[in-house]
């Protein structure tokens, strides 16, 4: 009974904070401008959940998550500048698209790319982000639309809170079910041993490449909500820095933890924002100093995240729960 409570009692949380935002949002005590910070604060989390997914749970060092961010975000973009209305079904096809083009960009380079080990596939995927960002700014001269190095211009604004919110909550149940999968303990075999998980049978370079796939989609997705929440889309959005913020979101939050990454997440978006409306105009690029200043922090008081590879009870299945 009180396992079963507990399910029941995280999805009244759900939805107590979902409306009691949405009732905010229409009288009007949370303007657009915060609106768009939430919105942004649930991007930035789907794709630190993705991230978490290939580095966190996998183990596989990867810099280049900005480049499938920014994949997600040109395709969606352009996906729904190119179909009719057709009502609220443009922004999930734009996703789709998106989640797809980043999936199977990430299948053709993870194949390669996901032998080499620890910093190499670090310095590899960062080499790939590089080429998709000068691919970005100079893209208008395959397609004129996508804007280059001045950025695409003229998308249409259709990602909302209800809609980031509703895919944050997707994004973590996808997450937490697989990794309490069989398809999330070979992932976490990998992680602790390589050589040992083959030894048993594991066919690492399939879950690792799986495992990378469904990580990009991640991005591709936030991409997506991304280019049609801001409406427009610079390249140098998506550049080395970008995958550096979102790596820095799933350390402090916990590598290995579903819970750490969505609380650092938020607690990222909604900081480095809180800073710019409190901090002076003359020192504003200041706030950008306190982020990593955090990270040190973290490392030397609490390496392992906030949440330490743990979760809260209601992301565990129940056998895995005690009492």
């Amino acid at each position: 009974m009180k396992r079963f409570s507990s399910g029941i009692v995280a999805l009244l949380i759900l939805i107590a904070c979902f409306v009691v935002v949405e009732v905010l949002i229409l009288t009007g005590v949370i303007n657009p401008y915060v609106q768009t910070i939430l919105s942004y604060a649930g991007i930035v989390v789907i794709s630190a959940l993705g991230l978490n997914l290939i580095y966190g749970y996998t183990g596989q060092f990867s810099l280049g998550h900005a480049a499938f961010y920014g994949i997600g975000a040109y395709v969606s973009a352009l996906i729904t500048r190119a179909i009719p209305n057709i009502g609220f079904l443009v922004l999930p096809l734009g996703l789709i698209g998106g989640a797809l083009s980043a999936g199977v960009i990430a299948f053709l380079i993870g194949l390669p790319i996901l032998r080499l080990k620890s910093d190499y596939l670090g310095i590899a995927t960062l080499g790939f982000g590089m080429i998709m960002n000068v691919l970005f700014k100079n893209s208008d001269k395959v397609i004129p639309v996508m804007g280059g190095a001045a950025g695409m211009r003229g998308i249409v604004k259709l990602t909302t809170f209800p809609w980031v919110f509703f895919l944050v909550v997707i994004a973590c149940i996808v997450l937490r079910n697989l990794i309490f999968s069989g398809v999330g303990r070979a992932l976490l075999s990998i992680r602790e041993d390589e050589l040992a998980a083959e030894a048993v049978g594991i066919n690492t370079t399939r879950y690792k490449t799986l495992g990378f796939v469904i990580g990009c989609m991640f991005a591709g997705v936030a991409g997506g909500l991304y280019a049609h929440l801001y409406t427009y889309l610079n390249p140098d959005n998506f550049d080395f820095l970008k995958s550096i913020d979102v790596l820095l979101i799933v350390v402090i939050g916990g590598m290995g933890s579903i819970s750490g990454t969505v609380l650092a997440g938020f607690g990222w978006a909604i900081l480095l924002e809180g800073l710019r409306v409190v901090l002076p105009s003359a020192v504003q690029e200041w706030r950008m100093v306190v982020y990593p200043l955090l990270l040190i922090i973290f490392m030397l008081v609490r390496p392992y995240g906030a949440m330490g590879g743990t979760e809260f009870g209601f992301l565990k299945p129940t056998e895995y729960r005690r009492g």
